[in-house]
């Protein structure tokens, strides 16, 4: 089993073997301790490189600064591949994104995130979510440490401002029920984002776009493990933003059945 796990992790950890500039430094403008390094766009002709490779320089600087670490182990992540296999899951799971829609649209475009990119983070977490996790005395009972659709933790309503760090046994209780209101949460999902690319120098980037740009892609690999901590969990939100069936959701014309009868 340490083998396979072994095996798994020297693809992922290995430094990209690109022509070209080495990765540069993308920051507020501020470089030292808290810049990060994330790919340059200019890379070789007819190149282009694995946004999802993080060098070992960059995973260093990530897990100083965020805590983030290595990969789930090779069992559960096969565990979560068959999971996705399950398509009555997929199906409940798309008719709560579909709910979950207009507020996705209007919090992504009002904040400049890639709404792609929070539909697929929220399709992962609902897909994975832990049965009964969502219910009111489960939350209260203080069992599970993340709530919601985005499974947020209350640690992030602290970085965002919006909890107390020394808060009281009440405001905590008042706090699990704010991320177990699915839009509120969808709300802190792209409130964390938008912390995150602050904190990332990206502060002054517009909408992110994987498809034109791979300095933008690396971008939102990033933003999608720092959401998670996973290194395996970027390449999956990344495929889930090209499912055409979560496009269709996203962008898709909507137009009423009308019965035959009128």
């Amino acid at each position: 089993m340490l083998g396979a796990v072994a095996l798994c992790l020297v693809p992922l950890l290995r430094e990209p073997q690109l022509q070209g500039p080495r990765p540069v430094l993308l920051t507020d403008g501020k470089r030292g301790v808290d810049a990060f390094p994330l790919i340059s766009p200019s890379t070789s002709e007819g190149l282009r490189p694995d946004p999802i490779d993080f060098s070992p320089e960059e995973l260093r600087e990530l897990n100083r600064r965020f805590g983030v670490h290595g990969p789930q182990p090779r069992l559960a992540q096969l565990f979560t591949e068959g999971i996705d296999q399950l398509q009555p899951l997929r199906t409940h799971t798309l008719g709560r994104l579909e709910e979950l829609r207009p507020v996705i649209l209007s919090e992504s475009r009002r904040h400049q995130i890639n709404p792609m990119l929070v539909t697929a983070v929220l399709f992962d977490e609902l897909q994975h979510a832990k049965p009964g996790e969502d219910h009111p005395l489960a939350a209260r009972s203080g069992l599970f440490s993340t709530h919601g659709p985005a499974q947020l933790s209350l640690g992030e309503l602290v970085k965002q401002g919006l909890l107390p760090a020394n808060a009281t046994q009440e405001q905590i209780e008042e706090a699990r029920m704010e991320l177990l209101d699915p839009d509120r949460n969808v709300r802190l999902l792209v409130g964390k984002f938008v912390r995150l690319k602050q904190a990332l120098g990206l502060a002054d980037r517009a909408l992110l776009m994987a498809s034109t740009s791979p300095a933008d892609a690396k971008a939102m690999a990033t933003l999608a493990y720092l959401h998670n901590g996973k290194l395996d969990y970027p390449a999956r939100v990344l495929r889930y933003m090209q499912d055409p069936e979560l496009h269709a959701l996203l962008y898709g014309s909507r137009k009423p059945i009308t019965s035959p009868l009128i």
